[in-house]
């Protein structure tokens, strides 16, 4: 399976407002790159969000995510959140505030 198409275009949508998004195929998903930094995507029904990992505290109680894990290793300041707790757009809208919250403070990869 790809990507959830339905769940990326309501993605795009909420960053339609932003000057400096740039949409990259990748990990079998879809990357939306803000100001040049991986921000959020969609890899097949979740969400990705890459949000500051004091962050966490704030998330804990709440259903529907986990850690995202690459390997066995912990992605420090990455998180994937399942489709059934991104049905409302307000609760969508929450994910992608808190990745947008921490782009600024994001660094951004080395370009190859």
């Amino acid at each position: 399976m790809r990507y959830n198409e339905e769940l990326a275009y309501r993605v795009s949508e909420l960053l339609s407002h932003l000057t400096d998004v740039e949409e990259k195929e990748m990990f079998s998903g879809l990357v939306f790159m803000v100001n040049g930094k991986m921000c959020v995507g969609v890899s097949k029904n979740e969400l990705m969000v890459r949000i500051n990992p004091d962050s966490f505290d704030e998330i804990a109680d709440m259903d529907g995510w986990r850690q995202m894990v690459m390997g066995k290793k912990p992605m420090k300041s990455y998180i994937q959140v399942a489709e059934d707790v991104l049905v409302k757009n307000e609760d969508l809208k929450f994910w992608v505030a808190l990745a947008l919250a921490f782009n600024p403070l994001a660094k951004a990869s080395k370009k190859r």
